[in-house]
């Protein structure tokens, strides 16, 4: 199983709805961090077990960016993480909008999707279907943001 993560500049949509997505943030946002998962599974269709492994990964994603959050705020920098399952935030007042990671990593990475059950799904270049994103948010610049992540994941074990 293999982690992929990247870092990028807002786009558009966050930059002008950071206001309704972190109603307590008086911050810009500096730097969106998606993280990629591998799955044991292809997550293309809803079964108890992708239902499963997309918990089992989700609480990964959780435990990871809890430790990258972490190290950030001892810096002096927000960050949020996105519930990927739900779209809001973890640890802030959740808005009115909702963060759909799937939408920021197709425009941030041009990845494929596809339509599913009423969801959409990435299809990574190497894993296929076999991908779970995620999302964090983050007031540091991407440089900054980088770096913490590099350090935590050096340390991480699922």
């Amino acid at each position: 199983m293999g982690i992929h993560y990247s870092v990028h500049i807002p786009n558009t949509f966050i930059s002008n709805h950071v206001c309704q997505l972190l109603p307590e943030w008086v911050v810009p946002v500096l730097s969106v961090l998606i993280v990629l998962q591998q799955s044991p599974v292809q997550l293309s269709e809803k079964t108890p077990e992708t239902e499963f492994h997309k918990q089992q990964l989700r609480n990964q994603f959780v435990q990871l960016a809890r430790k990258i959050v972490l190290d950030l705020q001892r810096m002096n920098y927000r960050a949020e993480i996105f519930d990927p399952r739900t779209g809001y935030p973890l640890l802030s007042q959740p808005g009115d909008l909702r963060l759909d990671d799937v939408a920021v990593i197709e425009a941030s990475l041009g990845y494929h999707l596809q339509q599913t059950g009423g969801c959409r799904i990435v299809e990574h270049p190497t894993w296929g279907y076999a991908v779970f994103p995620s999302v964090l948010l983050s007031a540091a610049t991407p440089d900054i943001t980088d770096a913490v992540v590099e350090s935590v994941l050096g340390s991480y074990t699922c």
